[in-house]
C-alpha cells in the first residue's frame, strides 16, 4: 500500500496510544483538535468487524488560514488529518498527507507547503526516527 501523497509510518504504540499522545503533543503546541472519531466503534455498530482505526482532525488558524489564504481550494484538506489502524498482525500504522502533495495539489508556496510538514511533529510525538 502505497497511495500517492500519503505518508505511511509504523507506531510503537496501540492505535488509542498513538492518538492519546498526538492529541496531548498537538495541544500542548497550540493546535486545536477538531475531532477524534473512533472508526473501529462506529462499523462495530452495524455489525462489520474492523481492526483499531481512529481518525483525528487537527489545526491552526496561524498555519492553516494563510494557505487558504493563497489558495481558497486548498480548504478542502483543512483541517489537517491523521489516522491510526491496526494492521492483521496487530502492528500500530499512521498515515498522513505528504506537505509535498500539499503544494503540487494546490500550488503552494515553499513556504506554505513547509509549515504543512508532520514528519518532525509526529517523529517527536511518538518516538521515532525519520
Amino acid at each position: 500500500m502505497n497511495p500517492k501523497g500519503i505518508i505511511i509510518r509504523p507506531s510503537k504504540y496501540t492505535v488509542k496510544e498513538t492518538m492519546n499522545r498526538l492529541v496531548v503533543f498537538l495541544q500542548q503546541r497550540g493546535a486545536i483538535v477538531y475531532a477524534r472519531i473512533n472508526q473501529q466503534a462506529e462499523v462495530n455498530q452495524i455489525g462489520l468487524d474492523l481492526p483499531p482505526l481512529e481518525f483525528l482532525m487537527f489545526g491552526s488558524p496561524k498555519s492553516g488560514g494563510p494557505v487558504m489564504i493563497e489558495n481558497p481550494v486548498a480548504a478542502l484538506d483543512f483541517p489537517l488529518k491523521i489516522i491510526a489502524w491496526e494492521d492483521k498482525e496487530r502492528k500500530s500504522w499512521i498515515a498522513y498527507n505528504d506537505a509535498a502533495y500539499f503544494k503540487e495539489r494546490y500550488a503552494l508556496s515553499d513556504d506554505l507547503a513547509m509549515s504543512l510538514e508532520l514528519d518532525d511533529l509526529i517523529s517527536e510525538a511518538l518516538e521515532i526516527k525519520i
